[in-house]
């Protein structure tokens, strides 16, 4: 049973850690303040624009 599990689980954290770096790579995490100044700011419409 572990000669399955083990090789499965290092295949998932390394699938993991492809997309962590693919995401890095393409700009994700450029910008982690904007979110947490954006929800602060008041100018902003509550209507939807339709």
């Amino acid at each position: 049973m572990l000669t399955i599990l083990i090789p499965v689980s290092l295949a998932l954290g390394g699938l993991g850690l492809l997309a962590f770096f693919w995401a890095l790579r393409r700009g994700q995490f450029d910008d982690p303040e904007g979110d947490a100044h954006r929800i602060l700011r008041t100018d902003y419409d509550d209507v939807p624009k339709e």
